[in-house]
């Protein structure tokens, strides 16, 4: 199949070992000092190796490559990190002041329809003027308070690279080109298979020739968040 995958060109390759330490799937290894994509059917074509290169040896291409083997991956290194089972213990008991916030009821700030990245529009009214907030799936669980922080007076868009599967750099490119957006926000969790749509949103912003900054917060999977 034709798929996109990473390149690692080994002339440019210092053999560092930073990218086979940052691929959690295992598909790159260090072979006679120099870094080499030795399981292609381990590649899931998200990158998390591209920023960790400092000699920028690894790119994208569209090639003839095996589809990516998720199971084969699970079964060689176990579970990503991002799939990993994890537990939060909470506090069970909570003050009557406190008990008395939690009855109250707390107001969605959303403000249109669709946010599936899949499903929205490249063009709509509500995109012009507005302040966009680009949020991985999960961040709205794992943080509580997110409409009040992230989505109040923001137009949403939400996307998940590791369940989509599809590269989104295009049609975010196209959404930044054809409207009047003031700024852009990325919320985003910190397990590596979300680092793909931060990738993607730093290329559409390239792709469509504007000058915005991406303002990147990340939350952790115990909900707290950091300003990356």
């Amino acid at each position: 199949m034709i798929r996109k995958i990473i390149r690692i060109d080994q002339n440019k390759c210092n053999g560092c070992g930073l990218c086979a330490k940052a691929c959690h799937e295992g598909a790159i290894e260090m072979i006679d000092g120099k870094a080499k994509l030795t399981r292609e059917n381990f590649c899931d074509g998200f990158g998390d190796c591209l920023p960790e290169c400092p000699m920028n040896a690894i790119s994208f291409e569209e090639r003839e490559a095996p589809a990516y083997d998720e199971a084969a991956v699970k079964k060689a290194k176990g579970a990503c990190p991002g799939m990993m089972n994890m537990f939060f213990k909470r506090a069970e008991e909570i003050s009557d002041s406190e008990s008395e916030l939690q009855t109250q009821e707390i107001k969605s700030q959303l403000r249109q329809w669709p946010v599936q990245l899949k499903l929205l529009p490249v063009q709509a009214d509500f995109y012009n003027g507005a302040d966009i907030l680009i949020a991985a799936d999960c961040t709205a669980y794992a943080y509580g308070n997110f409409h009040d922080e992230f989505i109040r007076g923001r137009i949403v868009i939400i996307a998940c690279p590791k369940l989509d599967m599809i590269d989104y750099s295009e049609k975010l490119a196209e959404i930044i080109k054809n409207n009047n957006i003031k700024s852009l926000t990325l919320v985003r969790m910190e397990v590596p298979c979300c680092g793909g749509l931060q990738r993607m949103l730093e290329k559409a912003v390239l792709i469509s020739g504007k000058n915005l900054k991406i303002h990147t917060i990340i939350i952790t999977r115990d909900g707290n968040k950091i300003e990356a």
